[in-house]
């Protein structure tokens, strides 16, 4: 069973080992989430991708933007793995997706595609058919706003639907959620200053009404703690300089 992690590096490193034993399975579509407060993806994809390192130049890793892209190439310095962006030509209604995939790449990496990369993503990774696709820190959750309308909406759920939640780490309102594959979803409730108690294990992603049920059952009468674990978190990033 994995534990609460207590740094970054320690969520990045449960996150590397949730690829590597889903891949092993078997999935090769797999979503990674570190929903932490101000947390920058760029710096922290680079940290992830060492996953791959056996790959060199057969791992692909997709931006939303040229900009992007061209920030990572500068940022990252002499990485083997090729660095890409999702709008090559222009527009990321048109990009031809023989110009995103090719023959020798044997895994795709986007860094927190957008709804309105969508398309795109979904192009290179029907592409890759079952070479691993990964989507790192999506940020997917104004899908229903971008002027798409509800058939497509629908397609694109269906598409999201086919990754894995490989591993997932977010804090609530005094707790934790955590999903480290192969393990359950976990909540860990907040039982004093940087302690934490395993409270609940969910075969699947609790939705806000279970979560609601699972923190009254934990909770009781006790009185909320007076630090969360956000408060935590927000201190070690910025002393990370994230």
């Amino acid at each position: 069973m994995p534990e609460l992690p207590a740094t970054l590096e320690e969520a990045i490193a449960q996150a590397q080992s949730a690829t590597q034993a889903a891949i092993s399975a078997g999935y090769s579509r797999l979503q990674i989430e570190l929903l932490l407060p101000e947390l920058k993806p760029m710096p922290v994809a680079l940290q992830y991708l060492s996953v791959f390192e056996d790959l060199g130049s057969d791992l692909k890793v997709f931006f939303s933007d040229a900009g992007a892209a061209a920030l990572a190439r500068r940022d990252w310095g002499n990485v083997a793995c090729q660095i890409g962006s999702l709008d090559v030509a222009g527009s990321r209604q048109t990009t031809p997706v023989e110009e995103l995939v090719a023959a020798e790449d044997r895994a795709f990496l986007f860094v927190a595609p957008s709804s309105v990369e969508i398309l795109p993503v979904e192009q290179v990774c029907n592409a890759a058919v079952e070479r691993p696709s990964v989507l790192f820190n999506p940020r997917l959750e104004d899908m229903g706003t971008v002027g798409i309308g509800f058939t497509a909406r629908n397609i694109r759920k269906r598409f999201l639907e086919t990754f894995e939640p490989c591993y997932f780490l977010r804090p609530l309102d005094r707790a934790v959620m955590l999903r480290c594959y192969p393990s359950p979803w976990q909540i860990w409730l907040e039982t004093g200053e940087d302690a934490y108690q395993l409270i609940a294990e969910e075969r699947d992603k609790p939705d806000a009404e279970r979560l609601d049920a699972i923190m009254a059952q934990a909770m009781g009468s006790q009185q909320a703690p007076k630090r969360g674990f956000l408060t935590d978190l927000q201190r070690l990033l910025k002393a990370l300089g994230q």
